[in-house]
């Protein structure tokens, strides 16, 4: 890997795609550290560190991962990545239920186009939402937990908080922007590198106020790091590859097909929205504990939620977590890999899995394999999400784990993907193999 990046910026035009994305991330960077006007810096500091010592529970934990740590400063790019995210999701489940969107998605590139432009109308949407939800809990003093300071200057002032709201909305769009700019005229997926800087943004603190706990703590998750690191490279390098021949067939004067291909099927086919999809879901009893809260006639059911689920700890929160990963991962794949779509194509153009007849024999052959590799996938999402909850039950270890389910398959995820397509790249401008 290193001497690929090495190669890379051997190259002159790799090279300035290379320094072109670094720029674009640190900017990036730059508006996450940013605080947005009307807010008071001191104290935002100072309950700032109430939270980070564990003293209060912090029920934002997925934004504020995806922010990289910005939600909890109010800075202008304190929404993050996660608007995107989320309109991205509601967009894919879309296509599958409205019949307009399914056929924009069969259209080619310029379908995709207008699916792109609806999902960016429904993040700028989501983004108002959400800043209006962030900036009414920091005013309302429930956004930090424990913590009793005014973090906005003037809290009744309308006209500064409608400020804020623009201003952060106006950030997700910029964040948008500059993903854009990072695919177009940079390495890899422009999105995609920025959800990754903003988990690897929080790994240095993370891991400071491990080591400042128990240095042996530090080195036992070091240890499991790097063995997480390496179960998950192994898994998400597993492929299933299901051999595919096309017949030669005569089109005109010319003779097309004789090939042979796979069709590629991945161990974790889902990826990382399962796990998004259930911490979603359960950051729901969290919110409903705080809103339906009596401490002088508590309600049983509120008691016992926030008892079991609202703690992010405990058996049952574990249990329903685990079988929710699984369910969604299942979920998931259903809709975004149709084998009788994917069968009828390989049909209409003269392709065949040998040994397996074309049409619905083909269709449930791949749905047999596909069934038989999301069991695997979904209890390796699975176990992997439990890795931060034990380490916060048994090591009391931060609730932001740094090695935790969701960040460890970003990082590897998006790494593995970067690099690929930096060797891609190389490879295209590399012809030394072809003039031997």
């Amino acid at each position: 890997m290193l001497t690929a990046f090495t190669r890379a910026f051997r190259t002159p035009d790799l090279r300035k795609k290379l320094l072109f994305t670094l720029g674009i991330i640190a900017l990036f960077r730059l508006g996450s550290v940013l605080p947005t006007p009307g807010v008071h810096v001191e104290n935002i500091a100072e309950c700032y560190k109430v939270v980070r010592s564990g003293n209060a529970s912090n029920v934002y934990g997925m934004v504020q991962l995806f922010s990289g740590g910005a939600l909890l400063k109010l800075s202008v790019f304190a929404l993050g990545i996660m608007p995107y995210i989320t309109a991205s999701i509601i967009l894919q489940l879309l296509v599958v239920v409205i019949p307009r969107l399914e056929a924009l998605k069969k259209e080619g590139q310029a379908g995709q186009a207008k699916i792109t432009q609806y999902t960016r109308y429904l993040t700028i949407g989501l983004a108002v939402l959400q800043s209006t939800a962030f900036i009414a809990l920091a005013r309302s003093g429930q956004l930090f937990q424990g913590c009793t300071l005014d973090v906005l200057v003037d809290p009744n002032d309308v006209f500064l908080i409608v400020t804020m709201v623009i201003i952060m909305t106006a950030g997700t769009s910029v964040i948008m922007w500059l993903g854009e700019l990072i695919t177009d005229r940079g390495v890899g997926n422009g999105m995609s590198l920025l959800i990754f800087t903003q988990v690897v943004a929080v790994f240095p603190s993370e891991l400071a106020s491990i080591f400042q706990r128990s240095a042996f703590t530090f080195v036992a998750v070091m240890v499991v790091g790097v063995f997480m690191v390496a179960a998950v490279v192994f898994v998400e390098q597993a492929q299933r590859r299901i051999p595919v021949q096309y017949a030669k067939r005569m089109v005109g004067r010319r003779m097309y097909g004789g090939t042979s291909t796979y069709i590629p099927l991945k161990v974790n086919q889902a990826g990382i929205i399962p796990v998004i999809f259930a911490s979603s879901l359960l950051y729901l009893p969290q919110l409903l504990t705080s809103l339906f809260a009596n401490t002088e006639n508590p309600n049983p059911i509120v008691q016992w939620i926030a008892t079991n689920l609202a703690t992010g700890t405990g058996g049952w929160y574990m249990s329903i977590f685990f079988a929710l990963i699984i369910f969604f991962t299942y979920f998931y794949v259903t809709i975004t890999f149709n084998p009788v779509e994917v069968a009828d194509n390989m049909k209409k153009y003269g392709g065949f899995i040998p040994g397996i007849r074309p049409g619905r024999p083909t269709a449930e052959y791949l749905g047999f394999v596909l069934n038989r590799l999301t069991a695997p996938g979904s209890l390796y999402l699975g176990l992997i999400s439990m890795v931060p909850i034990v380490a916060l039950s048994i090591a009391g270890a931060s609730q932001n784990f740094p090695f935790g389910g969701t960040s460890i398959l970003i990082m590897v995820g998006v790494g593995l993907d970067t690099v690929k397509q930096i060797e891609s790249q190389l490879q295209q401008r590399n012809y030394e193999g072809f003039l031997r």
